[in-house]
């Protein structure tokens, strides 16, 4: 998979995404330099969808959003990240539990980019879930040896763990691996049917918390709406107030 990565997609987003190398930053390449119409990535990834396993919804792209994203995010559209970006407002996948980013669309009003300004150093947020579990694509705030490499923050213990997958196998993954295994323990009976009236800029916030001994039986746990800015800031707030406890 690595090798269908090109060197300004990984030095796009490690600049994006590392401050401390921001002052070595190439100039911004214009738009035309960024649409690569001879090796387009959006041919890989209408392959992977094709043989998708799993319901995917590839959302529609408004034009000029979709170019000023691809401005902002300074990658190719011969890689995977930047053919999503171009060709789609983003990706809901299993009735939209899982939402993938791009441009922006009218059921999913984030645009890769703008999701990311004043969040976390190092990282770039490209997917999330419904319950507050948040996808990053390394850029040093994990380390060096898995840069390049998403990281999952588990709504269910606070952590960022390693995926071990690069953007590109993560996509595969939501495609077409084990939704239902990889979250067997955080959906109920009638999931479905609940997030089927969420937006793409909602998530469900559970109480007793997902990350308390109380609740981590999700079936009876309560379930409110709120926006999926709230539960990143819930989640990040709650993970630095349980490493500083005593």
């Amino acid at each position: 998979m690595f090798s269908r990565f090109n060197y300004w997609f990984y030095l796009g987003v490690i600049l994006f995404i590392s401050p401390a190398v921001h002052a070595q930053a190439p100039a911004t390449r214009p738009l035309a330099e960024l649409i690569n119409r001879e090796e387009p990535g959006w041919v890989l990834v209408t392959e992977w969808l094709r043989e998708a396993k799993n319901k995917v919804q590839v959302l529609p792209k408004t034009p000029a959003r979709a170019d000023s994203t691809l401005l902002a995010a300074q990658v190719t559209t011969r890689s995977p990240m930047g053919a999503i970006i171009y060709e789609t407002g983003g990706l809901l996948v299993d009735g939209g539990w899982l939402r993938i980013l791009g441009s922006g669309s009218t059921a999913l009003n984030r645009t890769l980019m703008g999701w990311n300004q004043g969040k976390a150093a190092g990282l770039l947020l490209v997917a999330d879930d419904v319950l507050g579990g948040f996808y990053a694509l390394n850029g040093g705030a994990f380390g060096s040896e898995s840069l390049g490499k998403v990281f999952y923050f588990a709504p269910d213990n606070l952590r960022w763990e390693p995926t071990n997958k690069t953007y590109s196998e993560f996509l595969v993954f939501c495609f077409s691996g084990d939704l239902q295994g990889y979250y067997k323990k955080l959906r109920w009976k009638g999931w479905e049917q609940e997030i089927s009236t969420l937006t793409g800029t909602q998530g469900l916030a559970c109480y007793p918390f997902l990350f308390t001994k109380e609740g981590k039986n999700i079936s009876k746990d309560q379930r409110g709406v709120v926006p999926i800015a709230e539960l990143w800031i819930f989640g990040q707030d709650m993970q630095r107030q349980l490493d500083v406890a005593p």
